[in-house]
């Protein structure tokens, strides 16, 4: 039997194959600290033992290769022939991280490299010991000729032996399913032929489909067995197949298979797709606030009642699609247990890294956004914050450090929170630095408050470490976080205390498609602030407005808030005079408040961003643009930007 493969067949390949990859990390990682966990360790075997599977269907062969001997390890491991140990564990999360660049060459169309000899021949050097002097199937220094060879004849044992089992799971005898005994009855290919029929090739596919979602349902029976070789592999895997409930099947005699019942459940669908829908919703919301505001002016009841209706149905079908989009950011947690031990090996220190919220749902493109700078500041944490065991010790805490990361909802944003029981940041140090680097006059550094302080670590350039290391120590990180992170209309704020470690809060948006804001007038043009950063507004009395230091001021129950008035800062923009100031809108930016001084304040409003032209692409202060419900376009400010923009102006 010989079929071509489509490219949908590969992408579906490389999604399951990568989100193996991802849950293998963290296993691995698990594992280590609980060497006896039969679960993890069946888990961590079919994981390996899907990954083979799907590969040689595609005829990857390194794949394929480097997957079989970190399987047979594993039925080594889950029957006592080996124990878990930190070289073992080193080997296996190698094989991780080569398994994870040959799917990376086969997503981007290259030629994967060949398996590395050397770690094959480890692999198989942890079975050989297991099984005394048995050989073992695949020597590393054969040939590459021999290699495809007995790759190729492993994916065509492994596809036969599959295939048996399914046909076992199709012609068991089952008292309540005379058409399958029927079918064996009648002459049903045995086990072992070269034949098969359709029926079988679709049950075949979806067994495939669903071989890696079944949990420890899917686990034989812990009989001690003999290093594994493709087919018996298999064949261990086929109590998911005959032994999964099928409750449907055994009522009606008729109904498909637990797993194809299953396969129907959920559906992959292009995030092109999801896209599309997206900006479709997003013009609908457009026109449902516009029908809003003309339904405002005009005294028709029945007009009202259905603009009010489109409303709630326009707001249902945005959150269904938005949940569509959604993802857990457990996708992103999931890469920290590696982290943590790998910083911790390398560091010479001990960490315990912990976790809450991995459930919180955000958007797909937020979870892709927030991995790297997420990375750098738990590598930060690990590196700046937990101090080296025998120091610890000595201040009189556990050898241990811990650094917790948690995800929660808040309203229309997630916050993520970055913790260490570190030595924490003294503000001191850097007041210090900054006056080395020029940064601040002595007179101006001292009446920096502590939050201040800290906001200076996200200056290019700025590190507390005085030693640099492979990890950190350069100051190119934390700037770079901030920028990402306010790119995602969020924010980033540090606070520390010395000797008792130090919290960093982040702040984004559940989604960047439609955002709630703040609608404002300056000068008879609208525009609008991420509500998501707006902490207040209140009137505003000219004669209360003072000088500090060159810049105004206005006191807010008894501290002073810095202002921007808006007017002066858009000159470029807009006329000059105009309607005198009377609302400021109070910002978080940073650790920090700023109050910026508007004409007017119109009220709240939902919009979809769209992107500036090439001409104002590269406009500090904006991040797009809008049609407002009366069919205006507003201009959307970018805070952060906004406040790049005013300290450029003043220097």
């Amino acid at each position: 039997m010989s079929f071509e493969l489509d490219d949908s067949i590969r992408e579906d390949f490389l999604v399951e194959a990568n989100e193996i990859v991802e849950t293998l990390g963290s296993e691995l990682v698990q594992l280590e600290r609980a060497p006896n966990d039969r679960e993890l360790l069946n888990s961590i075997f079919r994981g390996f033992h899907t990954i083979k599977g799907g590969a040689g269907f595609l005829n990857v062969e390194p794949l394929v290769l480097i997957c079989h001997g970190a399987e047979e390890v594993f039925d080594c491991l889950r029957n006592g022939k080996l124990a878990v140990d930190n070289a073992i564990m080193d080997t296996v999360l190698q094989v991780a991280d080569v398994v994870s660049g040959i799917l990376a060459q086969v997503s981007a169309g290259q030629t994967p490299d060949p398996a590395p000899p050397e770690l094959v021949a480890r692999l198989q050097d942890y079975v050989r010991a297991a099984n005394g002097s048995g050989a073992v199937a695949v020597e590393a220094t054969e040939t590459a000729s021999t290699q495809e060879e007995t790759s190729e004849d492993a994916a065509d044992r492994e596809f036969d032996a599959i295939i048996d089992g399914v046909r076992a799971g199709l012609f068991e005898d089952d008292p309540g399913d005379e058409h399958a005994a029927e079918t064996q009855g009648a002459g049903g290919p045995a086990p072992g032929s070269d034949e098969i029929t359709d029926d079988e090739f679709e049950a075949l596919l979806d067994q495939m489909q669903q071989g890696a979602a079944k949990p420890a349902a899917a686990a034989p029976a812990e009989a001690p067995a003999p290093a594994v070789t493709p087919a018996p592999a298999a064949r261990d895997e086929k109590p998911a197949v005959s032994g999964s409930p099928a409750a449907p099947a055994a009522v009606d005699g008729k109904g498909e298979p637990g797993p194809s019942a299953a396969a129907e459940a959920t559906i992959r669908v292009s995030v092109s797709r999801l896209d599309t829908v997206m900006n479709l919703v997003g013009e609908l919301v457009l026109v449902r606030n516009r029908l809003t505001n003309l339904g405002a002016d005009l005294e028709n009841e029945e007009l009202k009642k259905t603009v009010a209706n489109l409303d709630l149905v326009t707001a249902d079908l945005q959150n269904g699609v938005m949940q569509t989009r959604m993802q857990p950011i457990g996708k992103v947690f999931s890469r920290f247990p590696r982290l943590a031990r790998d910083v911790a090996r390398s560091l010479r220190k001990e960490i315990e890294l912990t976790m809450r919220g991995e459930d919180t749902d955000l958007d797909k493109n937020l979870v892709q956004a927030l991995s790297d700078p997420l990375v750098h500041l738990v590598r930060n944490a690990m590196d700046h914050g937990i101090e080296d065991p025998d120091v610890r010790e000595a201040n009189g805490k556990p050898r241990t450090g811990k650094v917790e990361l948690s995800a929660e909802q808040e309203g229309n944003n997630i916050v993520i929170l970055i913790r260490d029981d570190g030595a924490g940041i003294d503000p001191e140090v850097l007041r210090e630095k900054a006056v080395r680097k020029g940064l601040f006059t002595a007179e101006a550094a001292a009446r920096l408050s502590d939050p201040e302080c800290f906001d200076l670590v996200f200056l290019a350039g700025f590190s507390t470490k005085e030693v640099v290391s492979d990890l950190s120590g350069r100051g190119v990180g934390m700037d770079v976080v901030k920028t990402r992170i306010a790119e995602l209309n969020g924010n980033v704020e540090i606070q520390s205390e010395l000797g008792k470690g130090t919290s960093v809060r982040v702040r984004v948006p559940l989604t960047l498609a439609i955002m709630p804001t703040l609608m404002v007038r300056l000068q008879q043009r609208t525009y609008a602030f991420p509500l998501s950063q707006v902490l207040e507004v209140f009137s505003l009395d000219n004669d209360n407005v003072h000088q500090v230091a060159g810049r105004p001021v206005v006191m807010v129950r008894g501290k002073p808030l810095p202002l921007v008035f808006l007017r002066s800062c858009l000159a470029a923009e807009g006329d000059e005079g105009g309607t005198r100031a009377s609302y400021v809108v109070v910002l978080q930016v940073g650790s920090g408040m700023v109050g910026f001084v508007t004409d007017d304040v119109l009220g709240q409003e939902e919009v979809v961003i769209k992107p500036l032209g090439a001409m104002l692409h590269d406009v500090p202060g904006f991040a797009g643009a809008t049609i407002t419900g009366d069919g205006n376009i507003a201009l959307i400010f970018d805070v952060n930007g906004l406040m790049k923009r005013v300290s450029k102006a003043a220097a």
